[in-house]
């Protein structure tokens, strides 16, 4: 079964509520869009969302990466040959994960809705459901309290909370949480590389109370080193997300002392699923627990990153609220949401159309 067509294209999903985290506000949300044909007329489709302060891919060159002259080598190709076809896309594009990200989720999409089994269970499903996170960016005391509220009137019961510019006032703000819901919410922080070494042991000892599920890359993503200098206990609960890009990347934490004991996983910085379970097995053999995230995306990749996670046993967290606040999306169906938890729809590929 052959790949007859491929179709690219760029939108902007639009967020209805910018946030700010550690390095930069967000407010507008562009995604580029990859569509696979088979000569069956069979459809896959995967997105990409680059995040140019983690990875160095900008938006504009992961839609060049894109290009017709890029991909063509795909035409013509065999579906069932998909792991080379991944194998292929991150040989040629190794500067642009997003865009290999967009190729690869299309790819899968198309390879399982040929076989007419939604992905998960192709690459062997092993957990049906999970609590999703929901972000709340740097705010104030009062705003950060509000918008808990509103995500626990909306059945959420996992707040991340995005801390790193001010150390007093995170505090602050992680008490306060504490004070207003008591166990209402689970706590996760993400610092977004904010701190130093000893802020980040201050902040631990100050909320160490306060019951933080985890602390999601406290030190500059190439501070690899410095983090393998904190406590064992706190590096039991800090999750590598900058630090982690690659497969090499997980090599370098996981040689002792281990740098973390959870790996955030996103589909945008490793270049897709392919790419996201090379690291998920380095992972399990290390016995660190799994984190998957996202930036701010769609419905599709946000999907594949589901059927990704629970494909892995030794998934624990997932962060997958990108497409949450969106104003509008490319397509429908794909993940499942009730109660603020997460599960995958029964239908092939990725169970997502086009609108």
């Amino acid at each position: 079964m052959r790949i007859k067509d491929i179709k690219v294209w760029r939108a902007d999903l639009e967020n209805t509520k910018p946030y700010t985290i550690a390095f930069k506000t967000v407010d507008e949300v562009l995604n580029a869009f990859v569509e696979i044909t088979l000569d069956n007329g069979v459809t896959g489709i995967g997105s990409g969302n680059p995040s140019e302060h983690v990875t160095g891919e900008y938006f504009d060159s992961c839609i060049d990466a894109l290009k017709e002259s890029n991909i063509q080598f795909l035409i013509g190709r065999d579906i069932r040959e998909i792991n080379q076809l991944t194998y292929e896309i991150w040989q040629k594009l190794p500067a642009n994960p997003a865009a290999r990200a967009a190729l690869d989720i299309a790819l899968y999409d198309a390879f399982t809705k040929y076989l007419g089994v939604p992905l998960v269970k192709y690459l062997g499903q092993k957990i049906h459901s999970l609590p999703t996170s929901n972000t709340i960016g740097i705010k104030n005391v009062e705003e950060t309290l509000k918008e808990a509220q509103e995500y626990g009137e909306r059945g959420f019961k996992v707040l991340k909370v995005k801390l790193g510019r001010d150390l007093n006032e995170d505090i602050e703000r992680m008490v306060k949480l504490r004070e207003k819901f008591g166990d209402k919410f689970v706590i996760r922080i993400d610092a977004n590389q904010g701190y130093t070494l000893n802020q980040t042991i201050e902040f631990y000892q100050k909320t160490k109370h306060l019951n933080i599920e985890l602390i999601e890359q406290p030190l500059p993503a190439k501070s690899v080193a410095e983090m393998k200098q904190l406590p064992q206990e706190i590096r039991t609960i800090v999750a590598a997300d900058e630090s982690l890009l690659t497969p090499t990347n997980a090599l370098d934490l996981v040689m002792p002392p281990i740098a973390a004991g959870i790996f955030n996983i996103k589909l945008m910085k490793c270049g897709g699923v392919s790419q996201a379970l090379k690291i998920a097995d380095i992972a399990v053999q290390a016995k660190i627990d799994l984190f998957w995230g996202c930036n701010d995306e769609g419905i599709v990749s946000i999907t594949a990153a589901l059927h990704a996670a629970f494909a892995c046993a030794n998934t624990k967290y997932i962060d997958l609220d990108g497409s949450l606040d969106l104003g509008r999306d490319e397509v429908n169906g794909g993940f499942i949401l009730k109660d603020g938890i997460m599960s995958c729809s029964d239908k092939p590929g990725l169970g997502v159309e086009r609108i």
